[in-house]
Order: structure tokens, then sequence, then C-alpha cells
């Protein structure tokens, strides 16, 4: 409860301040709107401002399973493979230093502006945590417990089945609850270099007509889109057999 209730004040709190701070300051609206006048602009947008959510959220998850499953898929090679360890990882953490931003106008003359631009610049951003987490937790099984297994002479595949997965899978959950606000932020910069509908276009287009109370109602729902998804991450993570758990 205490976990709920803490953060739940923090909440109310900042509300209250956005709230009253901008009048105590005398800050005008197009500088700083109080939170009802934000709320009053969602409500009378909250058409389109759904409609561009929906679309977000879809370039987000498209984005992110695609991440989530390559970067698994990747991270088991590399380790299964000695060979793919020495060329690919070193290629791998290079390619995570990459200006991924830079990328996105090319993707939208490669793709142009609709949704697959968008998920590929969400997959982008989301895909190195998850790998590098996988390979951390692969390589993190402990040695007692790989000798252990030796001497009972089980097989490679149920090793891996049976003690590395399990181990593993923490570091994957880890790993996703990294990648999935960066799903979010990589979407909205590919709508910022190109898109028709989403948040990130609805930003710009309210950045635009001076109306900084649209810009701020899009960036709440961009904050509420990453704390709902974050959570859905969580909440998996607790279902996960933890460390150990199918080894005892």
């Amino acid at each position: 409860m205490r976990r709920i209730a803490e953060p739940a004040l923090l909440a109310a709190v900042l509300l209250a301040l956005w709230e009253w701070l901008p009048g105590l300051l005398g800050l005008k609206s197009y500088l700083l709107p109080r939170l009802s006048e934000v709320a009053a602009a969602g409500w009378e947008s909250r058409e389109t401002m759904l409609e561009y959510l929906w679309i977000t959220t879809g370039e987000v998850l498209i984005g992110f399973l695609t991440a989530a499953v390559g970067g698994v898929a990747l991270a088991v090679l590399i380790y299964g493979s000695p060979a793919l360890r020495r060329t690919l990882y070193p290629l791998l953490v290079g390619l995570q230093g990459l200006p991924k931003v830079a990328l996105a106008p090319l993707f939208v003359v490669w793709f142009g502006y609709g949704l697959g631009s968008k998920a590929l610049m969400a997959f982008l951003f989301a895909f190195f945590p998850v790998a590098i987490a996988t390979l951390g937790g692969l390589a993190g099984t402990p040695l007692h417990l790989e000798e252990h297994f030796r001497a009972l002479r089980a097989s490679r595949w149920a090793t891996f089945t049976q003690l590395r997965v399990p181990y593993a899978l923490p570091a994957v959950v880890d790993g996703c609850k990294v990648a999935m606000p960066l799903a979010v932020i990589g979407a909205i910069v590919g709508e910022f270099v190109g898109a028709e509908k989403g948040l990130g276009s609805q930003i710009q287009f309210a950045a635009s007509s001076n109306r900084t109370d649209l810009v701020f109602a899009a960036l709440v729902l961009i904050s509420a889109l990453s704390f709902v998804l974050y959570g859905v991450i969580e909440l998996l993570g607790r279902l996960v057999w933890w460390r150990g758990r199918s080894t005892t």
C-alpha cells in the first residue's frame, strides 16, 4: 500500500503546483498553461487526441515487440556461438552508439510517412537494451550450478533451458523495462520527422499554432502511455519464474 500511496501523494502535490504556480508567478498561458487549461484543451480535442494516441501506441507496440523478440533471439545466437560472439558483439556495441535520431529522416525517405518508419524507429531505440541485457543474463549463471549440471551429465539443451534461461529471465525483463520507454521515444521522434498523424505530429502542429495547452496535453498522454506500458512489463515480470526457481 505504501508503494502506491507515496508516489500518488507526490503526483498530487506536483499536479497542485502545476495548477497554482503559473498564476502565482504571473506566467501567461502561452508560456505555461495551468493544469485545468491543459485538461480543457485535451477534452476539447479528445477525439483527435485519442485517435493519435491509438496510432502512436500501435507504432510503439510493433516496434517494441519486434525488438524484444529480435533482441532475445540475437543474444541467444551470440551466446551460443563463440565465433558469433567474437564478431557480432563488438558490432552490436558499436551500433548502439549510432545517433538514432539522425536515421529518422532516412527511414521516412525509405519507408514513407506511414506506420512502418515510426515502428522502425521504436524498434531501433528498444532493440539494443533487450539484446545486451539478455546477453548479460545468459552470462550470469552461477558457476557452481553449471558444475552441478555437468556432474549430472545434463545435455547442453537441458542446461540451457533449465538453468540459463531461468537465470536470464530477470535480466530480460529489466532490459524490456528500459526498452519500453525508449520505444515510445523512438516512435515520437519518428513522428516529429515525418508523420501525418500521431502524438508527435500533434505536438508539432500545436507548437506551430502557439497552442501550448495542446502541447502539454499531448505530453501528458505520452507520459501516461509510457507509464502504463512500463507497468505492464512490471506486472509480467512478477509472473516470471525468478532466478533459481526451476533449479532448486
